[in-house]
């Protein structure tokens, strides 16, 4: 379970540095990624934000990606690759930043 759930765009966007390092890598488990991830912010939309984190995603080393599917990736894949990676990360990313439009007001 992520720690940093709908969260939105424009808070992650002014997050601290370290605290959008912790709130990435709740998604994927790499520190690297979280820190190159978040040294690009602000983004000015999710879809730019998954982006980002695809393209970083695939800079991983394999020795990279092989310990984030052995450390971050609990549910059952068919196979260790970089696709597979990016729907996991993706999914995680949509649950920390919540809905594009955001949340209704009650």
């Amino acid at each position: 379970m992520l720690m940093h759930q709908g969260i939105g765009l424009e808070e992650f966007n002014t997050m601290t540095s370290a605290r959008a390092v912790h709130a990435l890598f709740e998604c994927c488990c790499n520190v690297t990624w979280a820190q190159k991830v978040a040294d690009s912010r602000p983004f000015g939309s999710h879809e730019e934000l998954l982006a980002m984190a695809d393209k970083q995603l695939f800079a991983l080393s394999s020795a990279d990606m092989e310990r984030v599917f052995d450390t971050c990736v609990h549910e059952h894949v068919d196979n260790r690759s970089g696709d597979e990676l990016g729907r996991i990360t993706r999914i995680r990313l949509e649950k920390m930043l919540g809905p594009e439009e955001g949340y209704p007001e009650y």
